[in-house]
C-alpha cells in the first residue's frame, strides 16, 4: 500500500491506496509528521510507504482539493476498498456516502435506512472508525437535535463545521434569518 500527502484549501491532507483504490484519507493533523504518520501506519498488518500516485490517485487528490476549495462534489466517482471493515460499518458507509453535499442525516435516520432502527449510537461508533473521511462524508452525519456532537478526525467539531461550511449545508457558516 502507498500513501501520499497534499496541500488542500484547509491544510495538508493524506490519502493511502491500492492499485487505483483509496483505501484511506487523512484530514490535516497539527503538523505534517503527524499527519504522514498517522496515514502511513500499518494497515491490515501491511506496511504503507510514501509514494507517488497514478492518474486515478491523482484525479482523486484533484477532486478533494477542489472539494475542500469550494467547487463542491460529492466525491462518489472516487474508489474505495474497505478491507477488513465490518458489515454494519459498510452498511452505515454505504447510506452515508449517499448523502448529497449540503445536505446531512442524523445518525437515528441512517441506523433506519440500513434496517437496524434504534441502533443510532451503534452508527456512530462505526462513523467514528470510518477510515475515509470527506469521500465517505461522516461530517454530513448530525445528532437528532442537529447539533455537531462529537467528531473523531482532527479538530474535532469545528473541522466539521468547517467542512459543511464549505458545502454551503444550511445553518452552517452563514447568517440566519431567526
Amino acid at each position: 500500500m502507498v500513501a501520499a500527502l497534499f496541500d488542500t484549501a484547509i491544510g495538508l491532507c493524506a490519502v493511502a491506496w491500492r492499485d487505483d483504490t483509496v483505501v484511506r484519507f487523512q484530514l490535516p493533523e497539527a503538523s505534517e509528521e503527524q499527519t504522514l504518520a498517522r496515514i502511513t501506519r500499518p494497515f491490515g498488518g501491511q506496511p504503507v510507504a510514501e509514494g507517488e500516485p497514478g492518474p486515478a490517485i491523482v484525479a482523486a487528490i484533484a477532486g478533494v482539493r477542489a472539494h475542500l476549495a469550494g467547487t463542491v462534489d460529492a466525491l462518489r466517482w472516487i474508489d474505495v476498498d474497505l478491507p477488513g471493515v465490518p458489515e454494519f460499518h459498510r452498511a452505515v458507509y454505504a447510506v452515508t456516502r449517499d448523502i448529497d453535499p449540503g445536505h446531512t442525516l442524523s445518525y437515528g435516520d441512517i441506523a433506519t435506512r440500513i434496517g437496524a432502527p434504534g441502533s443510532a449510537q451503534a452508527v456512530g461508533q462505526a462513523l467514528g472508525r470510518n477510515p475515509i473521511p470527506l469521500i465517505i462524508p461522516c461530517h454530513r452525519v448530525l445528532a437528532a437535535d442537529h447539533a455537531l456532537h462529537g467528531f473523531s478526525a482532527p479538530g474535532g467539531i469545528g473541522t466539521k463545521a468547517r467542512l459543511l461550511e464549505i458545502e454551503r449545508t444550511p445553518g452552517f457558516g452563514e447568517p440566519m434569518l431567526f
